[in-house]
Protein backbone atom coordinates (compact mmCIF):
# COMPACT_ATOMS: atom_id res chain seq x y z
CA UNK A 1 0.00 0.00 0.00
CA UNK A 2 1.70 3.14 -0.81
CA UNK A 3 1.46 6.03 1.57
CA UNK A 4 1.24 8.52 -1.11
CA UNK A 5 -1.90 7.64 -2.69
CA UNK A 6 -4.27 6.06 -0.56
CA UNK A 7 -8.29 5.24 -0.77
CA UNK A 8 -10.01 4.69 2.84
CA UNK A 9 -13.29 3.68 2.80
CA UNK A 10 -15.95 4.12 6.03
CA UNK A 11 -17.94 0.91 5.84
CA UNK A 12 -21.42 0.90 6.20
CA UNK A 13 -22.34 -0.95 9.53
CA UNK A 14 -24.09 -4.49 8.88
CA UNK A 15 -23.67 -6.04 12.10
CA UNK A 16 -27.72 -6.66 13.21
CA UNK A 17 -28.77 -5.48 15.67
CA UNK A 18 -27.61 -1.79 13.88
CA UNK A 19 -25.24 0.58 15.12
CA UNK A 20 -25.69 4.44 14.34
CA UNK A 21 -22.72 5.42 14.94
CA UNK A 22 -19.43 6.19 12.96
CA UNK A 23 -15.48 5.91 13.74
CA UNK A 24 -15.13 9.60 10.89
CA UNK A 25 -18.22 12.38 10.94
CA UNK A 26 -18.41 13.65 7.69
CA UNK A 27 -15.81 17.44 8.87
CA UNK A 28 -13.47 14.77 10.02
CA UNK A 29 -13.36 12.89 6.72
CA UNK A 30 -12.69 16.20 5.00
CA UNK A 31 -9.96 17.10 7.43
CA UNK A 32 -8.18 13.77 6.73
CA UNK A 33 -7.96 15.26 2.86
CA UNK A 34 -6.61 18.38 3.69
CA UNK A 35 -4.17 16.75 6.42
CA UNK A 36 -3.20 14.09 3.95
CA UNK A 37 -2.69 15.00 0.15
CA UNK A 38 -2.94 11.92 -1.83
CA UNK A 39 -5.45 10.19 0.50
CA UNK A 40 -8.92 10.02 -0.73
CA UNK A 41 -12.04 9.07 1.36
CA UNK A 42 -15.02 7.77 0.28
CA UNK A 43 -18.36 6.49 2.02
CA UNK A 44 -20.33 3.63 1.55
CA UNK A 45 -23.97 4.23 1.21
CA UNK A 46 -25.93 3.94 4.27
CA UNK A 47 -29.32 4.28 5.65
CA UNK A 48 -28.52 3.81 9.09
CA UNK A 49 -25.43 6.03 10.13
CA UNK A 50 -26.39 9.07 12.58
CA UNK A 51 -25.22 11.14 9.54
CA UNK A 52 -27.05 11.14 6.62
CA UNK A 53 -24.82 10.29 3.38
CA UNK A 54 -25.66 13.95 2.20
CA UNK A 55 -23.40 15.45 5.06
CA UNK A 56 -20.90 13.46 3.19
CA UNK A 57 -21.32 14.43 0.01
CA UNK A 58 -21.97 17.79 1.26
CA UNK A 59 -17.98 17.78 2.88
CA UNK A 60 -16.81 16.41 -0.52
CA UNK A 61 -16.47 12.73 0.34
CA UNK A 62 -17.91 10.49 -2.54
CA UNK A 63 -20.49 8.13 -2.23
CA UNK A 64 -20.14 4.67 -3.09
CA UNK A 65 -22.09 1.52 -3.12
CA UNK A 66 -18.57 -0.71 -2.91
CA UNK A 67 -15.59 -0.54 -1.38
CA UNK A 68 -13.68 -3.07 -3.27
CA UNK A 69 -11.71 -0.31 -4.54
CA UNK A 70 -10.38 1.14 -1.18
CA UNK A 71 -7.07 0.04 0.49
CA UNK A 72 -8.19 0.86 4.08
CA UNK A 73 -11.65 0.19 5.09
CA UNK A 74 -12.76 1.78 8.40
CA UNK A 75 -16.04 0.79 10.42
CA UNK A 76 -17.33 0.00 14.14
CA UNK A 77 -18.66 -3.29 15.07
CA UNK A 78 -17.85 -6.35 13.79
CA UNK A 79 -17.88 -7.00 9.84
CA UNK A 80 -20.04 -9.88 9.08
CA UNK A 81 -17.80 -12.53 7.64
CA UNK A 82 -19.74 -12.66 4.13
CA UNK A 83 -18.76 -8.89 3.65
CA UNK A 84 -15.07 -9.39 4.10
CA UNK A 85 -12.38 -8.10 1.23
CA UNK A 86 -9.45 -10.50 0.72
CA UNK A 87 -6.53 -8.47 1.78
CA UNK A 88 -7.53 -5.11 2.79
CA UNK A 89 -6.45 -3.43 5.69
CA UNK A 90 -9.56 -2.80 8.24
CA UNK A 91 -10.56 -0.99 11.35
CA UNK A 92 -12.76 -2.33 13.22
CA UNK A 93 -14.19 -3.89 17.18
CA UNK A 94 -13.37 -7.46 16.20
CA UNK A 95 -14.16 -8.38 19.69
CA UNK A 96 -12.11 -11.54 19.53
CA UNK A 97 -8.51 -10.72 21.98
CA UNK A 98 -10.82 -12.94 25.10
CA UNK A 99 -11.38 -15.67 22.47
CA UNK A 100 -14.75 -14.73 22.34
CA UNK A 101 -16.73 -17.83 20.59
CA UNK A 102 -19.02 -15.95 18.60
CA UNK A 103 -16.37 -14.72 16.55
CA UNK A 104 -13.97 -17.06 16.11
CA UNK A 105 -15.55 -17.61 12.44
CA UNK A 106 -14.70 -14.03 11.86
CA UNK A 107 -10.95 -14.12 12.86
CA UNK A 108 -10.66 -17.68 11.00
CA UNK A 109 -11.68 -15.55 7.79
CA UNK A 110 -9.52 -12.62 7.93
CA UNK A 111 -6.29 -15.31 8.54
CA UNK A 112 -7.72 -16.88 5.87
CA UNK A 113 -8.63 -14.03 3.17
CA UNK A 114 -4.88 -12.35 4.59
CA UNK A 115 -6.87 -9.59 5.64
CA UNK A 116 -4.68 -6.85 7.98
CA UNK A 117 -6.60 -6.69 10.92
CA UNK A 118 -6.07 -3.29 13.73
CA UNK A 119 -8.51 -3.47 16.07
CA UNK A 120 -9.60 -0.33 18.44
CA UNK A 121 -9.28 -2.15 21.32
CA UNK A 122 -5.71 -2.87 20.80
CA UNK A 123 -4.44 0.83 20.23
CA UNK A 124 -2.57 1.59 22.84
CA UNK A 125 0.41 4.36 23.37
CA UNK A 126 3.49 2.97 24.85
CA UNK A 127 3.14 3.09 28.23
CA UNK A 128 0.55 0.39 27.03
CA UNK A 129 -2.31 2.63 27.91
CA UNK A 130 -5.41 2.88 25.40
CA UNK A 131 -5.79 5.41 22.86
CA UNK A 132 -9.65 5.42 21.49
CA UNK A 133 -12.44 4.23 23.08
CA UNK A 134 -16.34 4.97 23.67
CA UNK A 135 -16.14 4.34 27.12
CA UNK A 136 -16.97 7.94 28.14
CA UNK A 137 -20.22 7.68 26.30
CA UNK A 138 -20.88 3.82 27.59
CA UNK A 139 -20.76 5.70 31.27
CA UNK A 140 -23.33 8.66 30.24
CA UNK A 141 -25.71 6.52 29.04
CA UNK A 142 -25.48 3.87 31.24
CA UNK A 143 -25.88 5.87 34.33
CA UNK A 144 -28.35 7.61 32.89
CA UNK A 145 -30.85 4.82 31.88
CA UNK A 146 -30.01 3.55 35.75
CA UNK A 147 -31.40 6.79 37.10
CA UNK A 148 -34.65 6.22 34.31
CA UNK A 149 -35.18 2.87 35.23
CA UNK A 150 -35.16 3.90 38.84
CA UNK A 151 -37.25 6.46 38.47
CA UNK A 152 -39.78 3.95 36.10
CA UNK A 153 -39.93 1.02 38.41
CA UNK A 154 -40.98 3.58 41.21
CA UNK A 155 -43.11 6.04 38.81
CA UNK A 156 -41.44 8.30 40.61
CA UNK A 157 -40.42 10.49 37.49
CA UNK A 158 -40.26 9.70 33.38
CA UNK A 159 -37.40 10.77 31.85
CA UNK A 160 -36.62 10.60 27.48
CA UNK A 161 -34.63 8.12 26.41
CA UNK A 162 -30.77 8.76 25.95
CA UNK A 163 -31.38 7.69 22.01
CA UNK A 164 -34.43 10.28 22.03
CA UNK A 165 -32.45 12.95 22.68
CA UNK A 166 -30.53 14.71 19.79
CA UNK A 167 -27.10 14.92 21.73
CA UNK A 168 -25.94 15.06 24.91
CA UNK A 169 -26.62 18.63 25.38
CA UNK A 170 -30.04 17.55 24.71
CA UNK A 171 -29.64 14.70 27.50
CA UNK A 172 -28.62 17.04 29.85
CA UNK A 173 -31.79 18.73 29.74
CA UNK A 174 -33.43 16.36 31.46
CA UNK A 175 -31.64 15.88 34.29
CA UNK A 176 -34.15 19.05 36.13
CA UNK A 177 -36.68 16.00 35.82
CA UNK A 178 -35.02 13.78 38.44
CA UNK A 179 -36.40 13.72 41.84
CA UNK A 180 -34.72 11.07 44.25
CA UNK A 181 -35.52 10.59 47.41
CA UNK A 182 -32.65 9.83 49.69
CA UNK A 183 -31.15 6.54 47.83
CA UNK A 184 -28.25 5.40 47.79
CA UNK A 185 -26.11 4.55 44.54
CA UNK A 186 -22.72 2.27 44.25
CA UNK A 187 -21.03 3.18 41.15
CA UNK A 188 -17.66 0.61 41.00
CA UNK A 189 -14.92 1.04 38.66
CA UNK A 190 -12.13 4.19 37.89
CA UNK A 191 -12.01 4.15 34.35
CA UNK A 192 -13.01 6.16 31.41
CA UNK A 193 -16.12 4.86 31.74
CA UNK A 194 -16.62 5.72 35.01
CA UNK A 195 -15.83 8.99 34.86
CA UNK A 196 -18.45 9.20 32.32
CA UNK A 197 -20.82 7.94 34.52
CA UNK A 198 -19.81 10.62 37.30
CA UNK A 199 -20.70 13.23 35.02
CA UNK A 200 -24.00 12.38 35.06
CA UNK A 201 -24.76 11.30 38.31
CA UNK A 202 -23.06 14.98 39.56
CA UNK A 203 -25.03 16.89 36.39
CA UNK A 204 -27.89 15.81 38.43
CA UNK A 205 -27.32 17.00 41.67
CA UNK A 206 -26.83 13.34 43.28
CA UNK A 207 -23.72 13.97 46.14
CA UNK A 208 -20.74 12.04 46.18
CA UNK A 209 -19.38 10.44 49.47
CA UNK A 210 -16.39 8.41 50.26
CA UNK A 211 -17.15 4.29 50.85
CA UNK A 212 -16.64 4.27 54.68
CA UNK A 213 -19.76 7.43 54.83
CA UNK A 214 -21.43 5.51 52.35
CA UNK A 215 -22.03 2.25 54.79
CA UNK A 216 -21.87 4.09 58.31
CA UNK A 217 -24.04 7.60 57.64
CA UNK A 218 -27.26 7.70 56.74
CA UNK A 219 -28.35 10.88 54.50
CA UNK A 220 -31.46 12.92 53.45
CA UNK A 221 -30.53 13.46 50.13
CA UNK A 222 -29.56 11.00 47.13
CA UNK A 223 -25.52 10.12 47.20
CA UNK A 224 -23.26 7.83 45.50
CA UNK A 225 -20.23 6.34 46.52
CA UNK A 226 -17.35 5.13 43.50
CA UNK A 227 -15.81 1.88 44.28
CA UNK A 228 -12.25 0.76 43.20
CA UNK A 229 -11.41 -2.93 43.39
CA UNK A 230 -9.35 -2.87 46.85
CA UNK A 231 -12.83 -1.14 48.70
CA UNK A 232 -14.65 -4.30 47.58
CA UNK A 233 -11.94 -7.21 47.22
CA UNK A 234 -9.04 -8.56 50.24
CA UNK A 235 -6.35 -10.97 49.86
CA UNK A 236 -8.02 -14.09 51.51
CA UNK A 237 -4.43 -14.63 53.67
CA UNK A 238 -5.81 -11.18 54.93
CA UNK A 239 -2.41 -9.17 53.88
CA UNK A 240 -2.53 -5.33 52.42
CA UNK A 241 -4.42 -5.40 49.25
CA UNK A 242 -1.78 -5.01 45.92
CA UNK A 243 -3.52 -3.25 42.63
CA UNK A 244 -1.09 -5.00 40.39
CA UNK A 245 -1.58 -8.27 42.41
CA UNK A 246 -5.26 -8.39 41.99
CA UNK A 247 -4.55 -7.86 38.03
CA UNK A 248 -2.05 -9.94 38.04
CA UNK A 249 -2.47 -12.93 40.60
CA UNK A 250 -6.73 -12.02 41.25
CA UNK A 251 -7.02 -15.99 42.80
CA UNK A 252 -5.27 -14.68 45.58
CA UNK A 253 -8.52 -12.13 46.32
CA UNK A 254 -12.07 -12.91 47.43
CA UNK A 255 -14.50 -10.59 47.29
CA UNK A 256 -15.80 -8.03 50.14
CA UNK A 257 -18.64 -6.19 48.52
CA UNK A 258 -21.40 -7.49 50.65
CA UNK A 259 -21.62 -4.21 53.19
CA UNK A 260 -22.46 -2.32 50.45
CA UNK A 261 -25.07 -4.01 48.88
CA UNK A 262 -26.97 -3.76 51.90
CA UNK A 263 -27.11 0.04 52.26
CA UNK A 264 -27.22 0.09 48.28
CA UNK A 265 -30.32 1.16 46.18
CA UNK A 266 -28.95 1.05 42.69
CA UNK A 267 -25.97 -0.28 41.37
CA UNK A 268 -24.23 1.10 38.54
CA UNK A 269 -21.03 -1.64 37.11
CA UNK A 270 -18.76 0.15 35.11
CA UNK A 271 -15.40 -2.20 37.01
CA UNK A 272 -13.19 -4.46 34.24
CA UNK A 273 -13.77 -8.07 35.57
CA UNK A 274 -12.00 -11.31 34.44
CA UNK A 275 -12.80 -14.43 34.92
CA UNK A 276 -10.04 -15.69 37.18
CA UNK A 277 -11.32 -12.55 39.53
CA UNK A 278 -13.98 -12.88 42.58
CA UNK A 279 -17.45 -12.17 41.19
CA UNK A 280 -19.12 -8.97 43.16
CA UNK A 281 -21.94 -11.17 44.58
CA UNK A 282 -23.82 -14.52 43.75
CA UNK A 283 -26.97 -15.56 43.45
CA UNK A 284 -27.17 -16.60 46.78
CA UNK A 285 -26.22 -13.44 48.13
CA UNK A 286 -29.17 -11.75 45.75
CA UNK A 287 -31.71 -14.07 48.09
CA UNK A 288 -30.57 -12.39 51.41
CA UNK A 289 -33.26 -10.41 52.87
CA UNK A 290 -30.70 -7.53 53.63
CA UNK A 291 -29.52 -7.54 50.00
CA UNK A 292 -30.83 -4.35 49.02
CA UNK A 293 -30.03 -3.29 45.65
CA UNK A 294 -33.35 -3.16 43.37
CA UNK A 295 -32.13 -1.39 40.02
CA UNK A 296 -28.21 -2.71 38.60
CA UNK A 297 -27.16 -0.93 35.27
CA UNK A 298 -24.67 -3.14 34.30
CA UNK A 299 -22.55 -0.87 31.73
CA UNK A 300 -19.69 -3.66 31.95
CA UNK A 301 -22.31 -6.91 30.75
CA UNK A 302 -20.63 -9.31 31.23
CA UNK A 303 -23.07 -12.63 30.67
CA UNK A 304 -22.73 -14.84 33.85
CA UNK A 305 -19.87 -12.95 34.96
CA UNK A 306 -19.12 -10.91 38.19
CA UNK A 307 -23.09 -9.95 38.77
CA UNK A 308 -25.25 -12.81 38.02
CA UNK A 309 -28.38 -11.09 37.17
CA UNK A 310 -26.78 -10.39 33.68
CA UNK A 311 -27.91 -13.38 32.24
CA UNK A 312 -28.43 -11.71 28.96
CA UNK A 313 -27.89 -8.27 26.86
CA UNK A 314 -30.52 -6.11 26.47
CA UNK A 315 -31.24 -4.11 23.89
CA UNK A 316 -31.92 -0.28 22.88
CA UNK A 317 -35.44 -0.71 22.07
CA UNK A 318 -35.95 -3.51 25.36
CA UNK A 319 -33.43 -1.81 27.80
CA UNK A 320 -34.84 -3.41 30.94
CA UNK A 321 -35.56 -7.27 32.52
CA UNK A 322 -36.15 -8.23 35.86
CA UNK A 323 -34.14 -11.02 37.14
CA UNK A 324 -35.96 -13.75 39.53
CA UNK A 325 -32.76 -14.60 42.02
CA UNK A 326 -34.58 -17.84 43.72
CA UNK A 327 -35.35 -19.08 40.44
CA UNK A 328 -32.52 -17.95 38.10
CA UNK A 329 -34.78 -16.92 35.90
CA UNK A 330 -35.18 -13.72 33.67
CA UNK A 331 -39.05 -12.00 33.76
CA UNK A 332 -40.69 -9.41 32.10
CA UNK A 333 -39.28 -5.91 33.35
CA UNK A 334 -41.35 -4.44 36.23
CA UNK A 335 -43.38 -7.32 37.09
CA UNK A 336 -42.63 -8.27 40.52
CA UNK A 337 -41.40 -6.01 43.46
CA UNK A 338 -39.71 -8.98 44.75
CA UNK A 339 -37.78 -9.23 41.49
CA UNK A 340 -33.98 -6.88 40.69
CA UNK A 341 -34.76 -4.95 37.51
CA UNK A 342 -31.50 -5.05 35.25
CA UNK A 343 -30.33 -2.55 32.49
CA UNK A 344 -27.95 -3.68 30.70
CA UNK A 345 -27.45 -2.65 26.82
CA UNK A 346 -24.53 -3.83 25.45
CA UNK A 347 -24.07 -0.92 22.71
CA UNK A 348 -24.68 1.96 25.29
CA UNK A 349 -22.97 5.04 23.02
CA UNK A 350 -24.66 4.13 20.00
CA UNK A 351 -27.65 6.18 22.22
CA UNK A 352 -25.91 9.47 21.65
CA UNK A 353 -24.26 8.26 18.37
CA UNK A 354 -23.57 11.38 17.12
CA UNK A 355 -21.27 13.11 20.78
CA UNK A 356 -20.07 9.39 20.42
CA UNK A 357 -18.59 9.24 16.89
CA UNK A 358 -17.38 13.18 16.87
CA UNK A 359 -15.08 12.56 19.94
CA UNK A 360 -13.95 8.49 18.57
CA UNK A 361 -13.35 10.45 15.06
CA UNK A 362 -11.66 13.52 16.70
CA UNK A 363 -9.13 10.94 18.28
CA UNK A 364 -8.68 8.61 15.07
CA UNK A 365 -8.01 12.05 12.87
CA UNK A 366 -5.64 12.85 15.63
CA UNK A 367 -3.85 10.24 16.98
CA UNK A 368 -4.04 7.47 14.58
CA UNK A 369 -4.35 7.96 11.00
CA UNK A 370 -0.78 10.10 11.50
CA UNK A 371 0.59 6.88 12.23
CA UNK A 372 -1.25 4.54 9.69
CA UNK A 373 -0.66 7.52 7.22
CA UNK A 374 3.27 7.89 8.58
CA UNK A 375 5.61 5.40 9.55
CA UNK A 376 4.12 4.11 12.58
CA UNK A 377 7.08 6.12 14.35
CA UNK A 378 5.48 5.46 17.64
CA UNK A 379 4.85 1.79 16.69
CA UNK A 380 1.10 2.47 17.63
CA UNK A 381 -0.49 0.54 14.49
CA UNK A 382 2.04 -2.48 14.64
CA UNK A 383 1.16 -3.33 18.37
CA UNK A 384 -2.65 -3.29 16.97
CA UNK A 385 -1.89 -5.26 14.67
CA UNK A 386 -3.87 -8.78 14.97
CA UNK A 387 -3.26 -10.75 12.20
CA UNK A 388 -1.80 -9.60 8.56
CA UNK A 389 -0.68 -11.74 5.87
CA UNK A 390 -2.14 -14.66 6.87
CA UNK A 391 -0.65 -14.96 9.95
CA UNK A 392 -1.83 -13.87 13.44
CA UNK A 393 1.42 -11.56 14.75
CA UNK A 394 3.71 -12.11 17.15
CA UNK A 395 1.62 -10.24 20.26
CA UNK A 396 -1.40 -12.38 19.27
CA UNK A 397 0.07 -15.91 18.70
CA UNK A 398 -1.85 -17.13 22.30
CA UNK A 399 -5.18 -16.36 19.71
CA UNK A 400 -3.91 -19.48 17.48
CA UNK A 401 -5.75 -22.35 19.01
CA UNK A 402 -8.68 -20.52 18.76
CA UNK A 403 -8.01 -19.67 15.63
CA UNK A 404 -7.53 -23.36 15.25
CA UNK A 405 -10.72 -24.25 16.56
CA UNK A 406 -9.05 -26.39 19.66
Amino acid sequence: MSKASVTIGLLREGKIPVDRRVAIPPEHARRVMEQFPGVRVVAQKSEIRCYEDAAYEKEGIPLVDSVEDCDVLIGVKEVPVADLIPEKTYFFFSHTIKKQPYNRKLLQEIVKQKITLVDYETLTDQNGKRIIAFGRWAGIVGAYNGIYTFGKRYNLFHLRRAHECFDFDDLRSEFGKVNLPPVKIILTGGGRVTKGAMEVLMGMGIRKVSPRQFVEEHFDFPVFAQLNARNYNVRKDKTAFSRNQFYTEPQLFEGSFLPYARHADILIATAYWAPAAPVLFTREDMMQDDFKIAVIADITCDIEGSIPSTKRPSTIDEPLYDYNPSDDQVENPLTDEGNITVMAIDNLPCELARDASESFGETLVEKILPELLGDDEHGVIQRATIATEGHLTEKFAYLQDYVDGR
